[in-house]
């Protein structure tokens, strides 16, 4: 069957998510995430994409654009496909990096433009991976604190303006809604909630991975045994990595730098 064409938005917005096929590590060090914004902002500047927030995460990223003079779905193979040059070639890999199609959500309000900015900068503070927004430094949430930023990709006039025609002010109201506790649900989480599997589903293919090892000597490990296991489990769809730190008895910390 066919697959079904996406619907185009209103606004030119887009919450676009590139995923990791097999949910695999796409970012392995800095470099690799300093590649991916380097291609990122030549082909936004390229085709006149506009990035409103982004975050890249260890298997996914997140991107918030307003489609340019070229129809998004290009503008974001491009991005791909420059990007997987780079990664083989660096790892002399073959094979899908990303999942074969990436998935976006049109954005047609103000009030869900906001939303899926904030949705973006917490993605890090709601994985566990740091306790501010502003301490994770691989996404826009810096750049519009005023703080050093990796890249100024964004163009956070847009957003700020929202806020107040006083900057500093429309800064600290922003931060103000952008730390708000929130049960915000946007394309990731939606997905996600679909086909997350019990602790007793999860633990069955990490048995599966790590074959006659004990579950609990896992923890135990030297660091060049255990990471690949952590790595793989990660991979496992619809297992989140607080399920595996808590089934392994390792922390959130270690399966994210393994």
């Amino acid at each position: 069957m066919p697959r079904k064409a996406r619907q185009k938005s209103s606004t030119g917005i887009y919450h676009i998510i590139y995923r990791g096929a097999n949910r695999q590590e796409i970012f392995h060090d800095e470099q690799d995430r300093l590649q991916f914004l380097q291609t990122l902002e030549k082909y936004s500047t390229l085709y006149k994409v506009k990035i409103y927030a982004w975050c890249l995460m260890s298997n996914h990223v997140h991107l918030l654009m307003k489609e340019g003079n070229e129809d998004i779905s290009i503008t974001i193979k491009r991005i791909a496909v420059s990007f997987v040059k780079y990664y083989h070639f660096k790892y002399n890999t073959t094979g899908h990096l990303f999942e074969d199609r990436f998935k976006s959500e049109n954005v047609g309000t103000v009030d869900y433009l906001l939303t899926v900015v904030r949705y973006i900068h917490q993605n890090p503070l709601k994985a566990r991976m740091v306790r501010t927004v502003e301490e994770w430094e691989w996404s826009s949430c810096r750049q519009y604190y005023q703080l050093t930023s990796v890249t100024r990709l964004v163009d956070c006039d847009v957003i700020l303006n929202m806020f107040g025609k006083d900057r500093a002010m429309a800064i600290e109201r922003f931060k103000e809604f952008n730390e708000r506790v929130n049960d915000d649900r946007c394309l990731e989480d939606v997905e996600s909630y679909r086909r997350r599997l019990t602790d007793d589903e999860a633990r069955f293919f990490i048995e599966k991975i790590i074959g006659k090892i004990e579950i609990a000597q896992v923890k135990s490990l030297p660091k060049e045994r255990r990471d690949p296991i952590l790595r793989k489990a990660k991979c496992i769809e619809g297992v989140s990595q607080r399920q595996i730190a808590r089934i392994l008895g390792v922390s959130q910390t270690l399966i994210y730098r393994a």
